[in-house]
């Protein structure tokens, strides 16, 4: 079954509002002719309504990096999902490494979100991924399952065809060091069969799984190659229109095991 490619930027803490408008004008006019893959970006929430307007008439989408769960209250400094649909979000980064370890996001947070974000209408891209400690111990597999049980939980397959996975390798995000094409394969051939053996059956085919972690321009292509490598999420090299753009403009067949 063709997935769609996607390719998403999360552009984490950084960007002032003049350079945040400044790379989405670059990333429009060198990506405009860019028609069979996705193109996401996640910029910091202040810049979201700007963003918008920015990218409303072009081939690229708004993605936030995070969302709460409930729909309004007394939850200073969070964000909900209706306030990101209002500046038109069509995408939400859930659980990404770096919020589970500085700010105490667990499995069923996760899960939470997730929830809140189909039930408005946004794609979650919720990411998954292993410590270097626990690939060294051997660990990485059992972590994996522990994240995707405990973050899809209750999930039906028609909601799990609704978000995207991003597989992330924690020792890999902004260390410089990446998973070679094999070792993200084999974990996400592993996930895709996590959801069919236990929920989704040949759902899981159609679910897309991108890979996250030191995602540069030099690996692009082979990670692309990959048959269960269906997009990235990009992050420091999401921050320079030219580095980007070659990894949005990824050129690869599929068919590598």
């Amino acid at each position: 079954m063709a997935r769609v490619p996607v390719i998403a930027g999360n552009w984490k803490m950084y960007k002032t509002q003049q350079e945040a408008i400044e790379l989405l004008m670059k990333l429009m006019e060198m990506n405009e002719t860019v028609s069979d893959r996705e193109i996401v970006v996640c910029p910091p929430f202040p810049f979201l309504g700007l963003a918008h307007q920015a990218v409303s008439h072009s081939n690229i989408k708004l993605g936030a990096q995070n969302c709460y769960f409930e729909k309004e209250g007394a939850y200073t400094g969070e964000v909900s999902v209706s306030m990101l649909k209002s500046v038109k979000c069509s995408h939400v980064i859930i659980g990404h490494s770096e919020r589970r370890q500085f700010f105490g996001e667990t499995d069923e947070s996760v899960n939470k979100k997730i929830k809140a974000a189909l039930a408005e209408g946004l794609t979650p891209i919720v990411c998954i991924g292993e410590t270097l400690a626990e690939r060294e111990e051997g660990r990485m597999m059992q972590v994996i399952k522990t994240q995707v049980e405990g973050g899809f939980s209750g999930l039906h397959k028609e909601e799990m065809q609704k978000l995207i996975i991003a597989y992330e390798p924690i020792w890999a995000i902004g260390t410089g060091k990446t998973a070679t094409p094999e070792q993200a394969e084999e974990v996400h051939a592993y996930i895709r069969k996590l959801l069919a053996d236990g929920w989704y059956g040949e759902t899981s085919e159609s679910i897309r799984i991108l890979y996250g972690g030191s995602v540069k321009p030099e690996n692009i292509d082979d990670l692309m190659e990959k048959l269960n490598i269906d997009g990235a999420l990009v992050g420091g090299a999401s921050l320079k229109a030219e580095s980007f753009t070659r990894i949005i403009q990824f050129q690869a067949k599929k068919g590598s095991n």
